[in-house]
Formats: C-alpha cells, sequence, structure tokens
C-alpha cells in the first residue's frame, strides 16, 4: 500500500513528497520525531506524545509552530487520505517530523523563521506472534550512547546516527536489537527500546540519568506494574544485571512489550518468556483497550 506524506499541509504520495535541501533538519540534523501507531484506527497515547514532542523543541529551542490540536488535525486529514486512497482497514503507523526549517547555512535558529512539519502514513507491519511467544536474541554493543552533556539522549532527535550504529552492529551479529551502555559503563536503553530486567519477580528499569530516552510505553509499563501486583522501579543496572536476569524484556511504542531470552550467546532465565513479562503484557492489552474503548 501507499505511503501518503503531508509536508507542511500538502499532502502527496510518498514518491511526490518534498523537503528542500536547504532544510536545517537535512543540514544539520535540527528535528524532532515522535512515532504513534494506531488500534482500531485510533491513535494510543497521542498527548503523551506530544508533551515529549514539546520537551524535545524546548531542548533545541524549536518553536512549534501549530498547537496539540492542529498537530492532530493534521495527523488526520493525512491519514484520512490514506485510507480513501487505499480503502485500507488495517492500522497504520504515524512518524510526525518538525524540523528547523530552511535557511541559510549557518548554525543561527534566526535563519529558519519556518519550521517544517512532516507527517508520514504507512501500513502498520506487526511484528510476528511468535516474537511475543518465544522472544529474542539482544546483544550487548559497544557503541555507547550519547552521553547527557553532548546530544542528550532525552531528546527524540531526528539526528539517530548513534542509534543507527548500535543497530547495526547488532544485525550484524543477528540479533533483533543492540543494547547501548552509557560512558559509566551501565546499561542504558536500546536502539530503538527501553530494556527491563526481572529478578526474583521484581522488575527492574534503568533511570533517565542512565542516559535514555523516556520511553513513551517505558513510563506505560511503570504505572502498570502496581496495577498488576508486580513491583517496577528504576535502577541502575550493569552487564551481570542484565545477564544474571530471570526475565528480561524490551518496549516500545511499535512493539509493545517484546520478551529477551538470550543476550549474546547467554540464555536469560529459562530461555523462554517468563511470567512476569507474560502478565505485562496481558496487562498492557486491557490497560490499552480501557483507554481507546
Amino acid at each position: 500500500m501507499t505511503t501518503i506524506i503531508n509536508v507542511n499541509g500538502r499532502i502527496t504520495p510518498a514518491k511526490d513528497a518534498v523537503v528542500s535541501v536547504l532544510d536545517h533538519g537535512f543540514l544539520y540534523g535540527e528535528g524532532i520525531y515522535e512515532v504513534v501507531r494506531t488500534y482500531g484506527h485510533k491513535p494510543f497515547l497521542f498527548d503523551r506524545h506530544m508533551e515529549r514532542l514539546r520537551r524535545s523543541a524546548a531542548f533545541l529551542s524549536l518553536p512549534l509552530p501549530l498547537s496539540d490540536t492542529e498537530f492532530w488535525t493534521r495527523v488526520r486529514e493525512t491519514a484520512d487520505v490514506f485510507f480513501a486512497q487505499q480503502d485500507a482497514t488495517d492500522d497504520v503507523y504515524v512518524r510526525l517530523l518538525v524540523t528547523r526549517g530552511v535557511g541559510e547555512m549557518n548554525y543561527n535558529p534566526a535563519a529558519c523563521p519556518c519550521p517544517t512539519v512532516v507527517v508520514i502514513v504507512k501500513p502498520f507491519t506487526p511484528l510476528d506472534a511468535e516474537i511475543y511467544a518465544k522472544g529474542v536474541r539482544a546483544a550487548l554493543v559497544p557503541v555507547l550512547r550519547n552521553h547527557p552533556g553532548s546530544v542528550s539522549p532525552l531528546i527524540k532527535s531526528n539526528n539517530l546516527l548513534n542509534n543507527a550504529l548500535a543497530a547495526q552492529e547488532a544485525y550484524r551479529r543477528g540479533a533483533f536489537e543492540g543494547i547501548m551502555r552509557n560512558y559509566r559503563n551501565e546499561i542504558s536503553e536500546g536502539s530503538i527500546s527501553n530494556i527491563f530486567v526481572v529478578k526474583d519477580g521484581s522488575v527492574s528499569t534503568p533511570p533517565l540519568d542512565a542516559g535514555l530516552l523516556a520511553g513513551i510505553t517505558r513510563g506505560f509499563v511503570l504505572e502498570l506494574g502496581p496495577a498488576a501486583g508486580i513491583e517496577i522501579r528504576e535502577a541502575t543496572l550493569h552487564d551481570d544485571d542484565l545477564l544474571n536476569a530471570d526475565e528480561s524484556f524490551l518496549t516500545s511504542s511499535t512493539q509493545e512489550i517484546v520478551p529477551i531470552v538470550q543476550v549474546d550467546d547467554r540464555p536469560i532465565g529459562t530461555g523462554r518468556p517468563g511470567p512476569v513479562t507474560r502478565a505485562l503484557q496481558a496487562a498492557y492489552k486491557t490497560r490499552l483497550w480501557q483507554i481507546l474503548g
């Protein structure tokens, strides 16, 4: 099916979408983004994604040109064209991007008075059901997560080279995801996900000061734990905490909760998705549909 793209209000098929090569998002990576998936054509936790978009924009001193309602209108209009042209009934992947915009080739924000807003809508392709049932293999990669004093991982930035290098190393090693450490050699996060470990029934995930993105699904799972009778906390993690865990899992907006059953050549726990991970997967689905109605 055709991907539909909205560039500053102009909606076209992907092949006709154009952003200037003088856009500072292209020239310097000055841009931010959010990814939302739909369930029954309803976007999940869109308000939280918008809150994070605004936090990311503040880090860049990037003025957002639209209100949350206007952003949602632009997303809905783009999705409406997608469904009308294809009579699609499946759910979609939505990527919302804002860049500094077009301007002279310098670093002065004043050179770009009009930010660029792009909405990408394409078919959502879910992971194979076996991945959730059997789990995945992850790899501890040597690529360090950005130091918070350089490009803060709290910014969901279009500049994804750090993540791309980590993911590519994992793929070369035949892994589903690459797990990165920070400059203190602590576990930080995956290239496209946050990570959790389970030990003796208690769940831990690295704190934000470990240098990681405050994932929307990460935050949602932190809320799910108490309601499901599961202790979840933020805690500094090292390699041994992951390798000696009873269970581990990844979280992201598009993939939900994915069990890790092996890290490099080391099985995690029994080498199968564990009961705590499964309980959180079930709680996630239940709460999701409660929210969406």
